[in-house]
């Protein structure tokens, strides 16, 4: 009676391993968990070199979901060190995108909410902690950013920077 009950074990523990292997994969691999930040990542900008950023924003993440500001005005050409605080007692992140990208990404975080972020574009921020992002933004138009938790973003949790266009022989800082 002995043995069933091993295998059965052993059988559990083995589809475990495989689930989360598929999860390892899911999470590592490029056309579904990071293809946003390869495949938009030109639309929205690059990552900034903070040597260069030109400027700090801060950005207060709430458990009411809220950013704060939720809209920054930037320029063409502007680099932006974002240092992001998380106020609340949840996780959050900050993820500039564009809305295609952070919706997709909102529907995989809901498959695997515990999925980990590397790219340069987004930072996850414990509870009482800071995280920053820097970024260039290189093309004039709005770029979004959301925590994409599970239900975050559904809840509202987004907001953009609105990148004016830089005036020829203006500075990338340059703020009239």
């Amino acid at each position: 009676m002995k043995t069933p009950l091993c295998l059965a074990l052993l059988g559990a523990s083995l589809a475990w391993a495989t689930a989360a292997q598929a999860h390892d994969k899911a999470a590592s691999a490029p056309p579904a968990a990071h293809a946003h930040a390869d495949d938009h990542g030109a639309a929205i900008g690059e990552a900034g070199d903070p040597a260069k950023a030109t400027r700090t924003v801060e950005v207060d993440m709430t458990d009411n979901m809220r950013f704060t500001p939720a809209s920054v005005q930037a320029r063409q050409g502007e680099t932006i060190r974002f240092v992001v605080k998380n106020s609340g007692r949840l996780k959050h992140e900050f993820v500039l995108g564009d809305e295609k990208a952070l919706k997709q990404h909102a529907e995989l975080m809901k498959k695997f909410p515990e999925m980990e972020h590397e790219d340069p574009n987004q930072v996850t921020v414990q509870p009482g902690q800071t995280g920053e992002v820097v970024w260039h933004f290189t093309k004039a138009g709005k770029v979004p950013f959301a925590c994409l938790q599970p239900g975050h973003y559904d809840a509202g949790m987004k907001g953009q920077v609105g990148v004016a266009v830089r005036k020829a022989g203006a500075p990338a800082g340059h703020q009239h």
